[in-house]
């Protein structure tokens, strides 16, 4: 089984990149961001007390995040692998993955982080927001918030996963096609 860890601060490409890489690898994807969405558009409590702290640009507590991920994982009993797009984002969140993941012997394959300048991050989130409607997106002050809160809080995930060998820096900036193939090209050496 494929696991694969796809990680970068916002606007690294990582929604771009987990579309092509479920398309050629038949992936299962778990977005912490489309989960919180889903909730959030069908008004349930998990919605509301993500809401709140997804729109000042701080992280949901690991907890929810936590529970929500297992959850999908053990619906989706057929799966050839998982693409982790936007999770873990703290240390006790990877720990937690490895332990459900530990439960069906299917640790994770690997980490790719996608790593991007921040000018252009925030050049690139603005232009999201603009065309996405994303409240988080169109806020410069936003975007400087939830960009140190990757710094502080979710860029330690990396070193979690250089101790396992398994983290595999990618440069995110060129074309679509150019980063996917050099992402393609560490999954086949998993």
């Amino acid at each position: 089984m494929l696991n694969i860890v796809l990680f970068g601060p916002p606007g690294a490409g990582k929604g771009t990149q987990s579309e092509k890489l479920i398309e050629k690898y038949q992936l299962n994807h778990i977005s912490t961001g489309d989960l919180f969405r889903k909730h959030l558009s069908e008004g349930t409590e998990l919605g509301k007390k993500a809401q709140k702290f997804m729109d000042d640009g701080f992280l949901v507590p690991d907890e929810v995040v936590i529970g929500m991920v297992e959850d999908k994982i053990k619906s989706e009993t057929d799966a050839k692998g998982f693409i982790f797009d936007g999770f873990p984002r703290t240390v006790k969140q990877a720990e937690a993955l490895d332990n459900v993941l530990k439960a069906t012997d299917t640790p994770i394959s690997g980490m790719i982080a996608l790593e991007v300048p921040f000018e252009e991050l925030k050049k690139r989130l603005l232009e999201r927001g603009k065309i996405s409607g994303r409240v988080d997106d169109q806020s410069e002050e936003k975007i400087n918030n939830r960009i140190q809160v990757y710094l502080d809080e979710t860029l330690p995930v990396s070193e979690y996963y250089k101790q396992q060998s398994k983290f595999n820096g990618i440069n995110g900036v060129g074309s679509i096609d150019s980063i996917f193939e050099k992402i393609s090209a560490v999954i086949e050496n998993f």
